[in-house]
């Protein structure tokens, strides 16, 4: 029995968790977000925990107070006199629980000090009397962090660049599994690539008591890789191996480094750390060649990358039907393409439900669910997927990214430029969740925040361009930047561009339409996005009758003619 019941839309989960959190911080027990046994009956469990539950808290919001569901739970508490309301977004109450005090959570920011949250607290204890302070873990912290340097690629063949990635990141992941090592983000470390400084210098950036690096040499079917373990304090070799091995040995190969790591600096690995270490994903060393090709291009963001990654992951997962991680890199990249293309929804529906099949622990599943939920138009079923995907992997960038997006189809913007800061944090090299921020702040009418959000993803998206000049999303979405910024004449400069290196790319021609509609441009807008709805798809279909960037056009009677015109050609076709 939990002393705290909570009854709230899931739509409200990323606002609630913190509370939630926060109330078992000070020692009660909260039964929030259920876990239901296989054959358990959901209605059964939530009518039992409401009987025994000690006090419930509401949270009312704009999307709760229409929830039947919150409304039902609230009502029952009030009857037996166990319920205290608490309000987010000035949410306006059901006209029967008006006259019950409402505590206003709205600025109490997440700080458990707040007098808005003591005051929650102090009522509470009245009912439940004061908590017990939860003991203190017995855990042991991690007492050794390791920074794992981007392996140096020695293959002699650039293009061999995804493979010595791909096989640090899996270095990253396994030592992730050890709960006596704190491990430096992909992220962070990746920002060391190429760098020339010392290793006391980056294990001082990081807070790094030992750095790894490495390097990669595959030549047909050998792979030679080298690795050292270096003390940042002194500069010292803890450990150094090198490893000629098949290609096929790759996988105990991984498991090999990890485990000397782990010796070197004498730590014990716990049973259920050693059959982590363990556990792989396929055990077809050309699969998994094959697949870490596919999720390079797939991080490029490129669009003319989709069809490549999912030509790539189709072949995978007929080498290894199995491959969970293949099958969610396909489904995300079908979301890529199907937002643009005109392709059946089964595309991304099916990879993605293989994937979760296979993998349900696995935080890309999920993402790649979310994406199909996305692309039907379905952002509450989105969303509740990526928060799962968030739960099992916190560091994941797409799934961040997929979750950002399902709140700004909702119109929740402020979650959405969360998610989106997390994204852009979790990749150095994105540029998309980047101007989703821009985006956002300007449906919140914060143009200031919104021009140095949009200053920051311009650098990203300059950077890029100079390097691959062709790179047509980043292009794209960099009309969009310049065009929040007020820089009009480059602006439609990057807009001829554009339409000259991929005149046929639907997406880039509907992110110049929303540059467009930005820069206040409405005949303009409207030219560029007619061209986009007679070859709609329903995911894009979805996305324009939600963007905010679109809403200054959206009063104009030809915006209703082309979108209404898109539904019927589409209907025609799903009745065909």
């Amino acid at each position: 029995m939990a002393d705290i019941f909570v009854s709230y839309s899931r739509q409200d989960r990323p606002r609630v968790a913190p509370l939630v959190a926060a109330l078992q911080a000070e020692g009660w027990t909260v039964w929030w977000d259920p876990e239901i046994s296989p054959g358990e009956e959901f209605d059964a469990l939530i009518a039992r925990e409401l009987d025994q539950a000690g006090a419930l808290i509401v949270v009312w919001t704009p999307r709760s107070v229409d929830s039947r569901w919150v409304r039902g739970e609230a009502r029952d508490a009030a009857d037996r006199g166990v319920l205290f309301p608490v309000r987010f977004e000035a949410a306006r109450l059901p006209i029967d629980f008006r006259a019950v005090h409402t505590t206003d959570l709205d600025d109490w920011r997440e700080d458990p000090q707040s007098a808005s949250f003591r005051s929650l607290c102090k009522a509470l204890a009245t009912r439940l009397g004061t908590p017990e302070q939860p003991a203190p873990s017995r855990e042991p912290e991690p007492q050794v962090a390791v920074c794992v340097l981007p392996f140096a690629n020695m293959s002699g063949d650039p293009e061999q660049e995804y493979f010595s990635d791909g096989i640090t990141e899996d270095i990253i992941t396994d030592l992730g599994k050890v709960s006596a090592l704190s491990i430096v983000s992909r992220n962070l470390a990746f920002s060391f690539k190429g760098a020339t400084g010392g290793v006391g210098e980056i294990g001082l950036q990081t807070k790094a008591s030992h750095v790894l690096v490495g390097s990669v040499r595959k030549a047909g079917e050998r792979v030679r890789i080298t690795a050292q373990l270096i003390d940042a304090a002194n500069d010292a070799q803890v450990w150094g191996e090198r490893y000629d091995r098949d290609l096929k040995d790759i996988f105990a190969l991984q498991d090999e480094i990890s485990k000397a790591i782990v010796a070197a600096l004498k730590l014990t690995l716990l049973p259920e750390e050693q059959d982590a270490l363990e556990q792989r994903s396929t055990s077809n060393a050309e699969a998994y060649k094959l697949y870490l090709m596919a999720r390079q291009f797939w991080l490029l963001d490129n669009e003319r990358n989709n069809e490549i990654v999912i030509r790539i992951c189709k072949h995978v997962v007929e080498l290894d039907p199995n491959y969970a991680q293949a099958w969610a890199t396909m489904a995300l990249a079908q979301w890529n393409l199907f937002t643009h293309k005109d392709l059946p929804i089964d595309d991304v529906q099916h990879p993605a439900r293989r994937a979760l099949a296979l993998g349900p622990n696995l935080a890309d599943a999920h993402a790649a669910v979310a994406a199909a939920h996305r692309s039907a138009g379905n952002f509450i079923d989105g969303f509740e997927a990526a928060c799962k995907a968030i739960e099992l992997d916190r560091s994941s960038y797409v799934a961040n990214r997929m979750a950002g997006l399902c709140c700004m189809g909702m119109r929740r913007y402020d979650e959405a430029i969360r998610y989106f800061e997390i994204a852009t944090d979790l990749m150095d090299s994105d540029f998309t969740a980047a101007i989703f921020v821009v985006q956002s702040f300007m449906a919140k009418g914060d143009k200031a925040r919104a021009r140095g959000a949009a200053s920051k993803a311009m650098t990203r998206i300059e950077k890029l361009v100079a390097v691959e000049p062709g790179h047509s999303r980043a292009i794209g979405l960099g009309v969009y930047a310049l065009a929040v910024l007020g820089q009009r004449e480059r602006a439609v400069e990057w807009v001829t561009r554009a339409r000259l290196i991929d005149p046929d790319n639907s997406n880039l021609h509907y992110n110049l339409a929303c540059a467009m509609s930005t820069l206040g441009e409405s005949d303009t807008a409207l030219a560029i996005l007619e061209g986009v709805a007679q070859r709609a798809s329903q995911g894009m279909l979805s996305w324009i009758e939600a963007d905010s960037d679109l809403d200054p056009i959206r009063s104009d009677p030809r915006f209703d003619r082309m979108i209404g015109a898109a539904k019927e050609r589409l209907a025609q076709r799903s009745d065909a």
